[in-house]
């Protein structure tokens, strides 16, 4: 057996006897997709296990997350610093080797994946960013931005509608740097997915305009080698499709049972027979797999070294491109936004949507990575950006993304353009199908990206379209997100406080705009930033306080002035982000809230769910626990209650 053939069996014997170890997780993928993983790894990939960060590195995305051993023994064998005792310990508390990959936890995984189809939207955000930086940044002679996305997916992420989405989008912006192996085992949890999966998977991503490649044995390496050889050549995205067994090596080879049990000592110790694997200790890799795994070391950072000589003419050459390049990949922004009196300056009612594209584009003046668009909804939603042209495929370097309408492919997408680095992706919807990309919302928050999502029609003001695109629930359940950060602004400055939230710190942000236009108040703005402060105040310790966010701001404001007549003080606070309210210190959030005054009303067009925690159990929430209804806007705020004089009432009616 050569010293290639033992990396791979090496892949599956580490992968095998962790999960044995673990009593938990699914060993029958890594050992299909040890062969297509090593030629990937082990042959095509330029990847640096010394600097695992190295800009123009190949990325790799395991889009069936579930296989996680697969890429933590890659991660071992070749040198990313996870030890055995690290895949001894996989599943447990603490561990490097958690359930699934979590990006940040582990050094060398790209992207956290798991829930099936993530990734491979992930890696189609990647290849995107890479094409556009590369129509940026590249000159004649010097293409320093010039690497692949590589992308294993199996059945099950086939069949989630997300890489249907993500794919097409794919083929439609022929990203030929984007390179698909596909697991195709025919084998899911249930049994054989002729059960419930029988389409022609090539002939659907020819359709997609991808360049499909069939591979017969997808257990050697070496002809997934040749395929991916061949990918590189095309202008296309790629498919590999390769022809594996689940489980293979072991008795249990194609048994749906090998997806998610461990193998039974029997069974492993069969496993390495079947393999010609050494005898000895669990764990135990012969010193000639990390000889072999060195290699690919070697050549990798002898690629990032001719790079860095590159770079440096490049560099030199090129001095404006090398300032912007510096620009474009570092974290902090280019402008002090908060000092910026420009960017906090409007006039007039304004809807928070036109308001937020407004900001937009001073952004985009300010801050020239940005890159996003919108589910087929720029119009509405003003998401474009004026002058900045349209990314395609023949015009890689427009920064306007037309996603269509594929709002969960879209969050995923960005995702991932924000982890390949040197661009701000952001990305725009209705509120209401905030539902259909909530998962890779979800995503977002658990690995930390400063995603900004751009989510208007965010009430039963979109009147006459009725409760299906009237949000109710949609607030609440984002905030119920850990991680993320729901901001609904009241007017014009909130907005540009709610993007200043968005472009910094290490939390996506959603970005709730209204369809009808709002006052603009004098004391609002950059105070925004703390999630909730008072925006107009009474004399001495008021009788109530009244709070909202975003558009019944506008209530509370109005009622206190009919309060006021009546002789009854009251302190209107402005709501526009729960998560960085609850971040500020128990002093100021008292200064705002003070607790001797229990008499509370909040108000908010939506599910009351939520309020409660400010209201306590003397107060009151005005709120909407029903679905809406179709009719002109300003109808239904009078018909449900979200009148100022409703809010006086209910007002007096707490004060007792």
């Amino acid at each position: 057996m050569n010293k290639e053939q033992m990396v791979v069996n090496a892949i599956r014997i580490l992968s095998a006897e962790a999960v044995q170890k673990a009593k938990s997780g699914h060993p029958g993928m890594p050992m299909g997709a040890a062969a297509m993983a090593y030629a990937v790894w082990g042959r095509e990939m330029i990847h640096n296990p010394a600097d695992p960060k190295f800009i123009n590195r190949d990325r790799f995305v395991l889009s069936s997350g579930h296989g996680s051993m697969l890429i933590y023994s890659l991660l071992h064998l070749f040198g990313y610093g996870l030890t055995i005792d690290d895949l001894k310990a996989f599943r447990q508390f603490g561990s490097k080797t958690p359930g699934h990959p979590e990006y940040k936890h582990t050094v060398g995984v790209e992207t956290t994946t798991g829930p099936l189809g993530q990734g491979i939207a992930n890696a189609v955000g990647m290849a995107m960013a890479e094409k556009h930086l590369a129509a940026k940044f590249n000159r004649e002679g010097f293409n320093v931005v010039d690497h692949y996305t590589y992308c294993i997916l199996g059945d099950g992420c086939m069949m989630e509608g997300i890489s249907h989405e993500a794919c097409s989008l794919a083929g439609t912006l022929k990203l030929n740097k984007l390179i698909a192996l596909y697991d195709d085992n025919e084998i899911s949890i249930e049994g054989n997915t002729d059960i419930a999966f029988r389409e022609d998977v090539p002939a659907r991503f020819r359709a997609y305009g991808w360049n499909v490649i069939d591979v017969k044995n997808g257990n050697c390496f070496e002809e997934v080698d040749a395929a991916i050889r061949l990918a590189k050549d095309s202008d296309k995205p790629s498919l590999i499709v390769c022809h594996t067994a689940i489980g293979y090596g072991s008795p249990k080879a194609g048994q749906a049972s090998v997806h998610g049990e461990p193998l039974g000592e029997e069974n492993l110790e069969a496993t390495k027979k079947n393999l010609g694997w050494p005898e000895g200790e669990p764990f135990a890799v012969p010193a000639c797999v990390y000889e072999q795994t060195g290699e690919a070391a070697r050549r990798g950072a002898e690629a990032q070294k001719e790079w860095n000589e590159l770079f440096a003419k490049y560099a030199k050459k090129y001095p404006e491109l090398k300032k912007e390049w510096d620009v474009w990949f570092s974290d902090e922004l280019p402008v002090d936004l908060l000092n910026d009196k420009d960017f906090w300056a409007f006039e007039g009612k304004s809807a928070t949507r036109n308001s937020s594209g407004v900001v937009l584009n001073r952004l985009a003046e300010r801050v020239p990575n940005l890159f996003g668009g919108s589910a087929d909804l720029a119009p509405s939603n003003k998401s474009n950006m004026k002058g900045k042209g349209d990314f395609s495929a023949e015009t890689p370097e427009g920064n306007n993304i037309h996603f269509g309408v594929r709002e969960h492919a879209m969050a995923a997408i960005c995702n991932g353009i924000r982890l390949h680095g040197g661009l701000r992706p952001y990305c725009a919807t209705f509120f209401v199908f905030s539902d259909y990309m909530k998962n890779a919302m979800r995503m977002s928050a658990i690995m930390g990206l400063n995603v900004p999502y751009i989510l208007t029609h965010d009430s039963i003001g979109v009147g006459e379209d009725g409760p299906t695109h009237q949000p109710i629930e949609q607030l609440a359940g984002l905030r119920a997100m850990p991680g993320l950060t729901v901001f609904r602004p009241a007017d014009s400055k909130e907005v540009a406080a709610g993007w200043v939230a968005a472009m910094t710190g290490d939390a996506p942000v959603a970005l709730v705009l209204t369809r009808q236009d709002l006052p603009l108040y004098e004391k609002s703005g950059a105070d925004a930033l703390k999630g909730g402060y008072v925006l107009s105040d009474c004399e001495g310790t008021p009788d109530v306080l009244l709070m909202a966010s975003g558009s019944e701001v506008e209530q509370c404001m109005g009622a206190q002035e009919l309060l006021k007549a009546e002789g009854v003080k009251a302190r209107v606070i402005s709501m526009p982000s729960f998560e960085l309210f609850e971040a500020q210190s128990d002093e100021y959030k008292e200064s705002v809230m003070p607790s001797n005054v229990r008499a509370r009303v909040a108000v908010e067009a939506a599910a009351t769910f939520g309020w409660h925690k400010y209201v306590g159990l003397d107060g009151a929430v005005i709120g909407l626990d029903r679905f809406g209804a179709s009719a002109p806007y300003k109808l239904l705020f009078q018909e449900f209650g979200f009148t100022a004089e409703n809010v006086a009432a209910t007002a007096k009616k707490v004060i007792g």
